[in-house]
């Protein structure tokens, strides 16, 4: 790969891991709520998913998903409903010496499955297959590049956004506001994630 090409990458990468969405949405709440040993499933989780799912689309199945309406819909409507009721969840009141996980509890392979729900993450690969890997004489040499580049940007994206969660965790917890802050807190975070998912409905 030239170095203009893993530079545009680079520019890609970093336009998308580092803004908000509901990857950094969940890293944040999680480490936030149950600090950052808890979230760090989740931060993990997230490379591995967009890895598994990247592979997908450089091997054609990530086509094969957009093209059929059907498909596509199914993949969008169970995500934007896994996004609702992650909003829902986050959005129950509680103090963080009560957090347990009936709450707010995403495991590491609903982490991973969460990719594959996530319409912008095919769309983004399909896009990372498209102007770097498809159609390329040395597509899988070039997938050995392009793959690493991606894991590491959705884990310091990700890791980033937890160790934000984890600084507010002690002024959320103060207890002479008796759990306003993060009842406050919670109800934004799951707000960003419900306008997620109304951005993800209609794309």
């Amino acid at each position: 790969m030239s170095s203009a090409e893993i530079t545009a990458l680079l520019l890609l990468c970093t336009a998308v891991s580092f803004t908000p969405g509901p990857n950094t949405t969940i890293s944040t709440a999680l480490a936030a709520n149950f600090g950052l040993r808890r979230a760090m499933r989740f931060v993990l989780a997230v490379p591995v998913g967009w890895g598994l799912l990247l592979g997908l689309c450089t091997s054609g199945v990530g086509a094969l998903v957009v093209s059929l309406p059907p498909l596509r819909l199914a993949v969008q409507a169970t995500g934007v409903a896994y996004l609702l009721w992650l909003a829902w969840k986050l959005m129950q009141p509680h103090k963080l010496a009560q957090a347990d996980a009936s709450q707010l509890d995403v495991t590491f392979w609903q982490g991973v499955m969460l990719q594959f729900l996530n319409i912008k993450a095919w769309m983004l690969a399909l896009t990372v297959v498209a102007g770097w890997l498809a159609g390329r004489a040395d597509l899988w040499p070039r997938f050995a590049v392009v793959l690493p580049l991606l894991l590491a940007f959705a884990l310091a994206s990700n890791l980033s956004y937890a160790l934000v969660g984890t600084l507010l965790r002690q002024w959320l917890a103060d207890p002479q506001h008796g759990g306003r802050r993060l009842r406050w807190f919670n109800r934004s975070m799951g707000t960003v994630l419900v306008a997620t998912a109304l951005w993800m409905a209609t794309v």
